[in-house]
């Protein structure tokens, strides 16, 4: 069977530094009519476990560790009976949000399988420390949370930012992808490899 990225917007608050923001999320649900990866889970439970329907949950797996991507992950995961996946540089962030409630430890070069396809867990520090995406490369497919978007990287100057440290890791482990490499952002419209890689220079002398 064909696997497939469904996407689920969920509405939520992001809050940081003291600061609310009204965000919309992408929950993607990664998988076929049999078994699923939920990356991402966002704000409304329901919402993902009524797409989720009769499937096995493999995995939730968390791109970082802000809440608005955080905020669901436990009741998914409680009512699916599936483990949760950060990666451990991220669990200040992840404290805020479950007290007392551990994840699994994410690590660069970790795979997940699901629906026959591979996807390689790639660290990407910059948006947060911890921050990861999940790569299907037979495929041609990237999960980039919120360290690539369609125009440019995730925001820094926050908490446990940097600005130099994500446009590393665009550098380094995103733009040498085949150019048509698709894009799924933890917000906003999907793009592909080859629409952002001719702009870093851009990004770079932008400077933020």
């Amino acid at each position: 069977m064909t696997i497939r990225f469904d996407r689920v917007v969920t509405s939520g608050t992001f809050s940081l530094d003291g600061r609310d923001f009204e965000v919309e999320n992408n929950v993607w649900l990664v998988g076929d009519d049999d078994e699923v990866l939920v990356v991402d889970a966002a704000h409304d439970a329901a919402a993902i476990l009524r797409a989720v329907g009769g499937r096995r949950v493999i995995a939730v797996v968390s791109t970082h560790g802000h809440n608005d991507h955080i905020n669901a992950a436990g009741e998914v995961a409680d009512a699916t009976g599936a483990p949760v996946y950060l990666h451990p540089e991220d669990r200040m962030l992840w404290d805020d949000v479950h007290p007392g409630r551990m994840p699994l430890p994410l690590s660069d070069g970790q795979r997940f399988r699901v629906a026959g396809t591979s996807l390689e867990v790639l660290h990407t520090p910059g948006h947060s420390p911890g921050a990861v995406c999940l790569h299907a490369g037979d495929i041609d497919v990237i999960l980039t949370g919120d360290t690539l978007f369609r125009g440019g990287p995730g925001a820094t100057g926050r908490s446990f930012s940097s600005f130099h440290a994500i446009l590393e890791s665009i550098r380094t482990r995103l733009l040498y992808l085949p150019r048509e490499t698709r894009v799924l952002t933890g917000h906003g419209d999907e793009t592909t490899i080859g629409d952002e890689r001719p702009d870093y220079e851009i990004w770079v002398a932008r400077g933020h």
